[in-house]
């Protein structure tokens, strides 16, 4: 069936536009809700109205959503959680749990089906989406944090472990150039057509 939007409505269209949907999602969702009619002709006398009316209401949110997508950006959430020595959670953070938390520090009312995200099941930084329209979707870090400390702090210990042996590598690599620069210098200078060379340079220094 064709319908005509009468609000802006989400992974679907902008208030005024002619769209085909299944019947189902027409008469079950669309219709009922007021978010569109069927397009008749009658109907499409109206569109102009519908449209601008929308777009002067998209303006206002739009204003909304820039300031709100900046907060958003700038939220940094964490949890304690229980998990298990290979940082895998012992059941998940959800999004309503982030939802949760994010409106208890911005001071909002979003919705947890904005938060495009599955469930969190490992340990670590996570970012996470928000689609307030099709135009803000701003992202966020939220990490999982074990709740003794003792993942992490493997973690960092495996992580000075292994610096520790690039360096002692990088060490190793530059002492074998050293050495070999040192026995290629002994070489020449052990030729005695190059020492001659070397002997006679020094000498047209020592006249000069």
């Amino acid at each position: 069936m064709k319908v005509l939007l009468k609000e802006d409505v989400d992974h679907l269209g902008y208030a005024g536009e002619v769209k085909k949907v299944a019947n189902g999602f027409g008469r079950n969702y669309l219709l009922p809700r007021g978010l569109a009619v069927i397009a008749t002709p009658v109907a499409m006398k109206r569109a102009a109205v519908w449209r601008t009316r929308a777009e002067a209401r998209r303006e206002e949110l739009h204003a909304e959503y820039e300031a709100l997508s900046a907060r958003i950006k700038a939220a940094a959430l964490e949890f304690k959680v229980k998990a298990g020595s290979n940082g895998r959670l012992y059941g998940s953070v959800t999004t309503s749990q982030i939802a949760d938390m994010l409106n208890a520090e911005l001071g909002t009312e979003i919705s947890r089906r904005k938060l495009q995200s599955d469930p969190l099941r490992d340990l670590g930084t996570h970012t996470i989406r928000i689609r307030l329209d099709r135009d803000y979707q701003p992202e966020f870090q939220v990490t999982l944090l074990s709740e003794d400390g003792s993942y992490e702090k493997r973690m960092e210990d495996d992580a000075l472990a292994d610096a520790a042996a690039d360096s002692e590598l990088a060490d190793e690599v530059a002492e074998a150039v050293e050495d070999e620069d040192e026995d290629e210098t002994t070489a020449t200078v052990a030729d005695p057509e190059v020492a001659d060379a070397m002997a006679e340079a020094l000498n047209f220094s020592d006249d000069e």
